[in-house]
């Protein structure tokens, strides 16, 4: 099965008078809606625009891996066991929160800052956070998140160009830019497409391109 969620559709947060803009693909915060609030082990998948300058204060997270992909800015990050770090496009966070930790997230710079944040749910609860950022991470290497059975794939392409969807029980494919088509629907930024039990699919890019879509590769909820 394959559930295309289009980006219109999703729940507006944030603080625009404080310069931060959020938008939920699933049940967040004071939006909650029980028919969706997770797909395999994604618990959310945030949309998030913050103007120079503006950010979130230290807040709590715990049980929950916290996966993010900058689309245009700087993302200043700092946390409880006191990592402190500038991540840019193309590079992956991951902040495992395990039993307890807290962070910053704050856009230092001059441009605006646009990025796209994911929470898994680990496979177990408890345990010592971490924390690491991956630069400029390959299409050809996924990024394994053990903690959640979960491997996160970045696909860019060119116009026209075609590639092949993990076969898995489940598999979330999200837009970061360029229109894509996959089975008989179009997908534009900020789409995502849920897939359930399917094989040998491909997601092709328009004749716009390029393309940018994050795949999460899932075993199961």
């Amino acid at each position: 099965m394959i559930d295309v969620r289009r980006s219109g559709d999703r729940y507006r947060g944030g603080e625009p008078t404080a310069g931060i803009e959020s938008f939920h693909a699933f049940s967040f915060g004071p939006h909650y809606d029980p028919d969706n609030l997770r797909f395999g082990a994604i618990l959310a998948c945030n949309e998030e625009r913050l103007a120079p300058g503006a950010g979130f204060d230290e807040h709590p997270h715990s049980h929950t891996e916290i996966v993010t992909w900058v689309v245009e800015g700087e993302l200043t990050h700092r946390d409880s066991t006191g990592h402190a770090s500038v991540v840019r496009p193309g590079d992956v966070q991951h902040l495992s929160a395990a039993g307890g930790v807290r962070h910053v997230e704050r856009n230092d710079g001059a441009d605006t800052l646009v990025f796209v944040q994911m929470w898994l749910a680990p496979l177990s609860p408890g345990g010592d956070p971490s924390y690491e950022v991956v630069r400029g991470i390959a299409d050809s290497t996924p990024y394994a998140v053990p903690e959640a059975g979960a491997l996160l794939h970045v696909r860019r392409l060119a116009a026209g160009e075609r590639t092949a969807l993990p076969d898995a029980p489940f598999a979330y494919a999200h837009v970061v830019r360029g229109e894509v088509r996959l089975g008989g629907a179009q997908l534009g930024p900020g789409d995502a497409a849920r897939i359930t039990g399917e094989a040998g699919l491909e997601v092709v890019a328009s004749a716009a391109g390029p393309v940018e879509l994050l795949v999460w590769e899932m075993a199961g909820a």
